[in-house]
């Protein structure tokens, strides 16, 4: 039997305003039945402007109540069950209609199944429509298609979909509208990208990457994207400095750590130069204009790995898409007279050894590749003989990891420490650099973002021991608790060492390849041939990635297998 109440009958969409004549019938129906007079699903209102004002003056709400308001409330249908579904600002929910109970029946087994989905949650909303073959346009409505990020275990996202049928146009324009308002109102999410995809990266995968996985969700967000595909090494820096950036909202590069440095040096220079900085004497640059987006697709994908806790690429891109944004610290590495490159890792000595190893031999397979250029590295151990110089980072010792830590306590900040010798490994980083063979990351004494270096030196020692240390990095154990290994938090490192003229001189001949390349710095993925003497400064929170800060991972599953 029908509910009593007033009906309607839905109006044809106006050209000028499709939505009037919609809303005008909704506000007619608050509070009345639930269908209109063709027997669609009609658009009810949960309150009134009529029935406040019969009360008098509208109740006090307390901060944030209105976001949990009602915009609109009807009848769709959810998998196979009608349900009432309820539209609030922040959330979508639904519940089955249950059938009405005969009087002095049983209420037992009528529950309110509700369910909801957090606005926030909502990546894009669409249409849905029963097109034939070849169809383009047009075709029957079936409904609305809401696309939803799921959060899955390990720092995964995942996305979703819910189906709201209902065949009335009038009824789904309405909802539509709402729906695409409260998603365009979230801040961060960007509209338009400039996307940098290196097609070498990896197995020259990053094209079949983007347009199978990457770009079928832009597009589905409605994100307009400006691809291009680099020619050559330094393709992206070289356009980052000439393109108009103030047409996107970020920046978005497809490739492995070598691309991303790349993407974001190019993005800091650029920012200096349009705030006319002398890109050669920068003590404190100014911030990039845009968030960069990572998506790994290369052989090592550290940077990506650290930024979303996990080297995926559907959950890089869903964190573009939500405008996930989180501030990075930034290194500036500059000669005495030359600023050099923004990076934000760098390895001195066995870490920049194994990368230019691994680099001579990109036929072989990634995994492969990486194993064979440890084992020949550890082969032919060597250390290197350098100063370093450093300002250590006032801070209290916070946890079992920080008091492990070798921290230098002062009263100045001009009070400079120097140590020298012969070191096996220098690692200067202001991320902790997760990945699957380091869980709890290269450099877990810090943070993304809190306006600290780590500098871990690790003396000369023997093979088995050196090889201790490294196994560490893939068990939950601290690396650092070794008797030849140091680990300082510092805010400004100079390095100088010792050059290959040195080198001959002072070493036998016959122990230095005459065809090795002076490769002194591993940075971010690069190698990196500079002078003897770097200084390495780290700049708080001078770029933003999309991404979202997350923790080490508590369960290693990743190891070296070499080792």
């Amino acid at each position: 039997m029908d509910r009593p109440g007033r009906r309607i009958a839905w109006a044809a969409e106006s050209p000028e305003d499709p939505f009037g004549v919609v809303a005008a019938a909704a506000a007619a129906t608050a509070g009345s039945g639930w269908k209109g007079s063709d027997g669609a699903p009609s658009s009810r209102s949960s309150s009134s402007t009529e029935e406040e004002g019969a009360k008098g003056a509208p109740p006090v709400r307390e901060a944030g109540d209105e976001d949990e308001q009602p915009l609109l409330r009807g009848i769709f249908g959810v998998g196979k069950r009608s349900c009432d579904v309820v539209l609030s600002a922040r959330r979508l929910s639904w519940s089955p209609i249950q059938p009405e109970r005969p009087a002095g029946g049983s209420s037992v087994g009528l529950t309110n199944e509700e369910e909801s989905v957090e606005m926030k949650d909502v990546f894009s909303v669409k249409l849905k429509r029963r097109r034939f073959a070849g169809q383009q346009k047009g075709g029957l409505l079936l409904g609305i298609t809401v696309f939803v990020c799921l959060k899955k275990e390990g720092n995964k996202l995942k996305d979703s979909v819910i189906n709201l049928s209902n065949l009335s146009e009038d009824h789904c324009y309405l909802w539509f509208k709402h729906l695409k308002e409260i998603l365009n109102g979230f801040p961060n999410r960007p509209k338009s990208l400039k996307v940098f995809v290196n097609p070498n990266s990896h197995r020259k995968e990053a094209a079949r990457i983007y347009h199978e996985q990457v770009a079928p969700l832009f597009k589905l967000a409605d994100i307009r994207a400006d691809v291009t595909v680099t020619e050559y090494e330094g393709h992206a820096l070289k356009l980052l400095k000439e393109c108009d950036l103030t047409s996107f909202h970020g920046v978005v590069c497809v490739g492995g750590d070598g691309t991303a440095h790349e993407v974001a040096h190019g993005l800091l220079l650029r920012a200096q130069m349009d705030a006319r900085r002398d890109v050669d004497d920068i003590i404190a640059p100014v911030r990039a204009q845009v968030p960069l987006g990572i998506i790994p697709a290369g052989s090592t994908n550290i940077l990506a790995y650290t930024v979303n806790g996990i080297q995926h690429t559907v959950t890089a891109t869903l964190h573009i898409i939500m405008g996930h944004v989180q501030s990075v610290d930034v290194c500036t590495f500059s000669s005495p007279t030359t600023l050099l490159r923004f990076g934000f890792s760098s390895m001195f000595g066995f870490g920049s050894r194994a990368l230019a190893l691994a680099e001579k031999h990109r036929w072989m397979p990634s995994s492969q590749r990486k194993d064979f250029a440890v084992l020949k590295t550890l082969a032919s151990l060597k250390p290197e003989y350098c100063e370093l110089s450093f300002l250590p980072l006032e801070q209290d010792a916070q946890g079992e990891d920080k008091k492990q830590q070798k921290r230098l306590k002062s009263d100045s900040r001009d009070h400079w420490r120097r140590i020298q010798g012969h070191f096996l490994n220098v690692s200067i980083m202001a991320i902790p650099c997760l990945c699957s063979m380091a869980p709890r990351g290269l450099a877990p004494n810090t943070r993304l973002n809190d306006g600290s270096m780590a500098l871990i030196v690790v003396r000369n020692t023997s093979r088995p021991e050196f090889v201790k240390h490294l196994k560490r990095y893939a068990s939950m154990k601290n690396q650092f608790n070794f008797p030849f290994v140091e680990a300082f938090i510092v805010e400004e490192v100079k390095v100088q060492s010792r050059t290959r003229k040195e080198r001959i001189a002072r070493e036998n001949l016959n122990s230095i390849d005459p065809e090795e390349k002076n490769y002194p710095w591993n940075i971010d993925g690069e190698l990196m041939e500079w002078p003897s003497e770097v200084c390495v400064r780290v700049h708080p929170q001078l770029i933003n990635l999309y991404g979202k800060s997350v923790d080490a991972v508590d369960n290693p599953k990743g190891s070296c297998s070499c080792l």
